[in-house]
């Protein structure tokens, strides 16, 4: 199979990881609890780093409702898409450091480092979304945390992965059309051939 259908393939099992992005809106809420609650910084910055504990299962939770193909072993390029998603754990490493040296900054490099870590879903999925918000994210993270109270920032990233799933609903919706067009032509042609 060649790599354009792979990835076509992919975008469509796995409906362009909108079942991440859904989790990501209950640990963003979940961060905006803590960043609420009158707790010492240290605290709240290792809460926070529970918070995301429940990702996975929160994403497979989501990928059964929706009916997505959680590891879609059959497409090679899955392998590549949790590669992209391990290489954000070794950045978390950064806000390890950044816990201990500036307690304070942490919602805020946390944040950039997962809108950071979505530039290559926008390749493997051909999302646009992905793009836009690899870039939006970190720079919208740096101006909030900079300028606003800790809280500010988990409340509007909850609007934004809100926004991010429609964008990518509305993605998949018109990627699964075009692509049953796509097929619904090829056997067209086919069946002229015979």
């Amino acid at each position: 199979m060649e790599l354009n259908k792979l990835r076509i393939d992919c975008a469509l099992k796995q409906k362009k990881g909108i079942h991440f992005i859904m989790a990501s809106v209950f640990i963003w809420s979940a961060i905006l609890v803590v960043q609420l609650l009158d707790l010492p910084v240290m605290f709240k910055g290792m809460l926070v780093f529970c918070c995301t504990a429940p990702l996975m299962p929160l994403a497979l939770l989501f990928s059964k409702l929706l009916k997505i193909d959680f590891s879609n072993k059959s497409n090679p390029l899955t392998k590549l898409g949790i590669i992209f998603t391990l290489n954000q754990l070794i950045y978390l490493l950064i806000a390890m450091w950044v816990y201990v040296a500036v307690p304070k900054m942490l919602v805020m490099v946390f944040c950039m480092i997962f809108g950071a870590h979505l530039l290559p879903y926008g390749w493997l999925y051909q999302s646009k979304s992905y793009y836009v918000m690899a870039v939006f994210i970190p720079i919208t993270a740096l101006i909030t945390g900079i300028y606003f109270a800790p809280y500010v920032l988990p409340a509007l990233m909850i609007l934004i992965e809100i926004i991010f799933c429609l964008l990518l609903y509305r993605e998949t919706k018109k990627m699964t059309e075009s692509n049953s067009i796509t097929t619904a032509d090829e056997a067209c042609v086919a069946s002229v051939r015979e």
